[in-house]
């Protein structure tokens, strides 16, 4: 996940680039480094290198790692000609690259023939069958076709292997959200707490699908992790406030005032409410009413 540091300066960078600064180079870089997506950007400031033979030989052996980048980014664009044009140059240059054939297959996935590059997506696998990136791609070719059922078997037996890949397990994650299927989903939530215990948006994402599970021993755990979000971010989340108070005014309903945990529980509802009430003050004085109102609406049904 990319830090907000890290997003300050890949930001900073592209306006310098953009706006004649120079540090293109750098720039793609960066882009590569923290895996993010800025095709329209890639495949522009990327061919202005290309496209200059001084600035290309300049790269050294970088200038292969450049066309990939260019062609990729070109593919999400959908410049296939650019895309068709950059692999060429790399099958010219490594013909026995299975990392070239790799392009190939999305450069087909791209042009929308889906069997052909389901075939070259075989093939590469029987050749090498732990390659991460290529079991990715036919999750989400399955996923562009709407083969939702696929993506999720393709990604089901991707995690039995590669246990440790978080984004996988978020992917799966938020495709279950997507399909109603908030058990499996809570699953996919725990393993990511298991592996990545600090990161405050997999608590809270855990925090939603029990609170949308509803039952009393779901919503007492969302609340509990609706606040170790809070925990996580200082205080500053306001999502998980907004949590605590749906949770403690559901549970309350359900035990009717009659459990020691209710006279806690209330207590930290109203802490919430109270940081809601101040940072809606400070960031948004004209929804304080409706927030006021919605505050004693849980107050009142609890």
């Amino acid at each position: 996940m990319v830090t907000k540091t890290e997003e300050t300066q890949l930001n900073r960078l592209e306006n310098q680039v953009d706006n004649g600064g120079g540090g293109a180079w750098e720039y793609l870089c960066l882009v590569r480094k923290l895996k993010v997506r800025r095709s329209e950007k890639v495949l522009k400031h990327g061919l202005s290198i290309l496209n200059d033979l001084k600035q290309r030989s300049s790269l050294g052996s970088d200038e292969w790692t450049l066309y990939e980048q260019v062609a990729v980014a070109a593919m999400d664009c959908q410049c296939l000609d650019v895309a068709k044009d950059c692999t060429k140059v790399l099958r010219k240059r490594f013909l026995e690259s299975k990392r070239v054939g790799r392009l190939e297959a999305m450069l087909l996935e791209a042009k929308g023939s889906w069997e052909l590059a389901e075939k070259a997506y075989t093939s590469l696998l029987e050749d090498n069958p732990l390659d991460q990136a290529i079991h990715k791609r036919r999750v989400a070719m399955a996923k562009a076709q709407g083969n939702i059922s696929v993506a999720i078997d393709w990604l089901n037996k991707y995690l039995e292997t590669f246990m440790a890949d978080h984004e996988a397990w978020r992917g799966l994650a938020e495709i279950y959200v997507s399909l109603q299927m908030y058990k499996q989903a809570a699953f996919c939530y725990e393993e990511l707490i298991l592996t990545q215990p600090t990161v405050p948006l997999f608590h809270l994402a855990y925090a939603d699908v029990l609170y949308t599970l509803g039952g009393l021993e779901n919503l007492q755990t969302a609340k509990k992790y609706y606040s170790s979000t809070i925990d996580l971010t200082g205080g500053k989340n306001t999502r998980a406030l907004f949590g605590i108070c749906l949770c403690t005014s559901a549970i309350t309903q359900l035990t009717k005032g009659k459990s020691k945990e209710d006279k806690e529980g209330s207590q930290l509802q109203s802490l919430a409410a109270k940081v809601l009430e101040k940072d809606y003050k400070q960031r948004a004085p004209d929804k304080l009413p409706q927030l006021t109102t919605a505050l004693k609406s849980l107050t009142l049904s609890s």
